[in-house]
């Protein structure tokens, strides 16, 4: 299995990313992606930007963790998880998902399996900065549901 996880300031080029998911292997019938941005509305306030920090080290061993997890449960041939830190603004892309695989199924399951472990079980703090003040985020209860789904 071909994995690459990047936790970078910088942006990214998710289309650059696809291409190297495909090139993992000849037998990939399916690639499937998540992208997320930063918003410019949460709780109703308005947000002129968002600072994320980790912990060096633990954060990528715990998405190792997650991609593994999903990979013992479909056919996964490669895996990319990009999560961008530093501060960023509305629009921005923050993180990239993508999994190749046989399959299409396995590949938009393992997708979203990801993703809702990443909200919920890597280290990452996020300061939303709103026509309020500043305000730090914790894990919402929905995406605590999402993950929860995979359990049973």
């Amino acid at each position: 299995m071909n994995i690459r996880i990047s936790v970078q300031e910088a942006s990214f080029e998710a289309g650059e990313e696809i291409k190297g998911l495909g090139k993992a292997s000849r037998e990939i019938g399916g690639i499937s992606v998540f992208v997320g941005v930063v918003r410019d509305i949460n709780d109703d306030d308005s947000v002129q930007g968002l600072y994320l920090e980790h912990y060096p080290g633990m954060t990528e061993k715990q998405i190792r963790t997650i991609i593994d997890d999903a990979a013992a449960r479909w056919d996964v041939k490669a895996a990319t998880v990009i999560h961008r830190i530093g501060q960023l603004f509305p629009g921005d892309e923050i993180v990239f998902v993508g999994v190749a695989s046989d399959h299409r199924g396995d590949a938009f399951d393992a997708c979203e399996f990801i993703i809702d472990y990443l909200k919920t079980r890597a280290t990452f703090w996020k300061k939303e900065t709103t026509d309020v003040g500043d305000r730090w985020l914790s894990t919402r209860d929905s995406d605590i549901r999402a993950a929860d789904l995979w359990e049973s």
